[in-house]
């Protein structure tokens, strides 16, 4: 299940040992997507086709704002880390506004 995974990552990404950068931000000092800026974002993240549409589909359906845009963004890049994924997915993109709709639900 995901979530032994991400407490393995997370273990051995605290480690006292090392802290590596992951993949995509080993040129600056960034070891975690909520660090990310936008720039940092747009340099790094590559989204394919299918996922910019169904973000935008998203974005105009739900109504999401311009930082609604940028979370679920961070949240489908850490997704596709979890998966081992270079390029952001329809698939992570879903989970990720899934993720999104629980979180509005509960507020």
């Amino acid at each position: 299940m995901r979530t032994g995974l991400i407490r393995n990552q997370e273990k051995a990404k605290h480690s006292p040992n090392k802290v590596t950068p992951l993949p995509h931000h080993t040129q600056q000092q960034i070891f975690c997507n909520a660090q990310m800026s936008a720039r940092d974002f747009k340099r790094f993240c590559k989204v394919d086709t299918a996922a910019e549409r169904l973000l935008e589909t998203a974005m105009t359906k739900l109504g999401l704002s311009a930082r609604a845009y940028t979370r679920i963004l961070k949240v489908s890049r850490t997704i596709a880390d979890l998966d081992g994924l270079p390029e952001i997915t329809a698939a992570q993109v879903a989970e990720a506004i899934q993720y999104r709709s629980l979180d509005r639900s509960f507020h």
